[in-house]
């Protein structure tokens, strides 16, 4: 009876040295680009910044109430994906046929789960769809219907999919294609492979997705991050927002990674597991493996967009080599800050 008692005292003294809530840090990010103050309107610029600090103190507030960090990255993540601001949910950008496609994917550190969706037209968050495949299915990722088909069995929220119509968004469809025939008309660039250039558009060059990272009071990273693709995309096209390891990335061993930018560079790049890689294997802080891929080896690739990145200490890093991003970051002791510019 004693020795049992002394191994449960134990234990318990263990549990409670584990847990630290001035440990919990939460970043989020709100997409990168051609994002500068000349283009921004003062109006338009406070809406942004509102809306961001709601996401944090959202997140904030699962953590310093004692929830994970997968509940936080899911909050979180749930008020950009509500805000027509931002490309993801509720703001997503139109593909070339009129239709709203939205990715999302999220990653648990401690146990190297993951869970993904992409190309859903019904689900109202699909992080929280992204979620539900990693605990609820023995599956990584589910697309198109059959995403949609999981989702209402497991009770997620549905809507019409006029419910993501915004008029911005609408018209900057309407410009990409307008820029499309104009380039057909006079004859597109060809790429290294000699094939016309496929014609994808970002909004003012803006590559909207959303994301988070957050550590909690038990030392457990997570990340997930939501997007709607590019303008104008077409044939299905997915980016790297819900690949794990490319867009999304977790593990208590080294950190947890969102990504934003132009996908396709993003995947190439592999560009979440190889920032954790430098980490663990040249022993890197999560600034100078963070800043290498996106300063260094994105830029010589051409790939343009930023990260943000956590480690289980409460270091971070939001690198980025476009002209601004939107993101945020938050601490354990409820200092928060909101950056858009360089």
């Amino acid at each position: 009876m004693k020795t049992f008692l002394l191994a449960f005292l134990a234990s318990v003294s263990a549990m409670a040295q584990s847990v630290n809530p001035q440990q919990i840090t939460l970043v989020i990010h709100g997409g990168a680009g051609t994002i500068t103050r000349k283009s921004m309107t003062p109006e338009r610029e406070k809406a942004y910044n509102e809306t961001l600090e709601k996401a944090l103190q959202t997140g904030y507030a699962v953590l310093k109430r004692g929830g994970s960090s997968l509940d936080a990255v899911e909050a979180t993540i749930h008020v950009m994906e509500d805000s027509p601001l931002f490309n993801a949910g509720k703001g997503a950008v139109f593909t070339h046929e009129g239709k709203n496609e939205l990715d999302a994917s999220i990653m648990d550190g401690k146990t190297l789960r993951a869970g993904a969706v992409a190309g859903v037209t019904t689900v109202k968050n699909p992080i929280s769809a992204a979620r539900a495949v990693m605990e609820k299915s023995e599956h990584v990722m589910l697309m198109g219907k059959g995403a949609e088909e999981f989702a209402k069995l497991r009770g997620l929220q549905l809507v019409d999919p006029t419910y993501f119509y915004t008029e911005a968004r609408w018209q900057g469809l309407q410009r990409a294609l307008a820029e499309e025939k104009v380039q057909l008309d006079h004859a597109a660039p060809k790429d290294s492979s000699g094939r016309a250039d496929d014609l994808i558009f970002t909004e003012g060059r803006k590559f909207g997705t959303v994301g988070c990272v957050a550590l909690d009071q038990y030392g457990n990273l997570a990340a997930g991050t939501s997007t709607g693709g590019m303008t104008n995309k077409r044939w299905g096209r997915v980016g790297d927002a819900p690949l794990i390891g490319a867009g999304t990335y977790a593990d208590n061993a080294t950190c947890a990674v969102s990504a934003t930018g132009h996908g396709e560079f993003f995947i190439r790049s592999v560009v979440g597991h190889d920032i954790a890689a430098l980490m663990e294997y040249r022993g890197w802080s999560v600034k100078k493996a963070a800043d290498e891929v996106v300063m260094k080896k994105l830029v010589e690739r051409g790939g343009e967009g930023g990260v943000i990145a956590l480690d289980r200490k409460g270091n971070f890093a939001m690198p980025f080599n476009s002209e601004g991003m939107y993101r945020g970051y938050i601490r354990a002791d409820g200092a928060a800050k909101v950056e858009i510019y360089k």
